[in-house]
């Protein structure tokens, strides 16, 4: 993680900032929300993946150990189960911890805020709470990717099938949206999951998928107008 650099005594950046795109990989370029380095839907990703990650922390906790001993709680005589830790989740796990606890730290160097827990619920709070400052920060668009990373890694450890490519489409027909319209292919696990997603949070089910034909196509038109 980039070591977020102000000179001591800084005021915070955000009042003066001037307008500018946002650093974030976008099919076309997105200005960068007021007092924000980041657009308007990454700042609401963002916000979106603190409040997901302490659930999904919590969650993948039990996939640690694969062979859990409430599956033959009857010890039987002369067999012997022995279960097997997960060390990637481990690693995952206490990765996304420290990177968390590193992001607080600036804060709290910078801000003179109070020290949070060392827990990812707590950190995931704090960072919210102090959100508006951070991403007003040089570094707000690698804080942005990484709490998108480690969403997307806990998501893949729960369901595997979470994390199978997606064919993408064309940019998202919502107005003043910058995301990416993407579909889970066929086969990428439960049905339920088949839908059609942008990159922003907008989503549809595979029934409108003929009415969302419809706005890319009147998007398209508009646009070569």
């Amino acid at each position: 993680m980039h070591i977020l650099a102000i000179a001591e005594g800084e005021p915070p950046q955000g009042g003066s900032m001037k307008v500018h795109p946002c650093p974030r990989d976008h099919t076309r370029e997105s200005r960068a929300a007021a007092g924000s380095v980041l657009c308007t839907p990454c700042v609401r990703q963002v916000e979106r993946n603190l409040r997901t990650l302490p659930g999904l922390y919590q969650e993948c906790l039990h996939h640690v150990s694969p062979l859990s001993r409430q599956i033959s709680p009857t010890k039987i005589s002369g067999s012997r189960t022995r279960d097997h830790l997960n060390i990637s989740v481990l690693d995952s796990r206490y990765n996304i911890l420290a990177t968390l606890e590193s992001w607080a730290h600036i804060v709290v160097e910078q801000l003179g805020a109070g020290v949070p827990g060392r827990s990812v619920p707590e950190l995931s709070r704090f960072l919210e709470r102090h959100l508006k400052w951070l991403l007003a920060q040089p570094p707000a668009g690698e804080f942005a990717d990484e709490a998108e990373r480690f969403v997307a890694e806990l998501r893949g450890i729960i369901d595997p099938a979470s994390s199978a490519p997606r064919t993408i489409i064309r940019q998202c027909v919502v107005d003043g949206c910058s995301g990416t319209i993407s579909m889970y292919p066929k086969g990428a696990g439960n049905s339920a999951r088949r839908n059609i997603e942008c990159s922003a949070g907008h989503s549809w089910e595979l029934h409108e998928w003929l009415n969302l034909r419809h706005l890319m196509e009147r998007q398209r038109k508009d646009v070569s107008a």
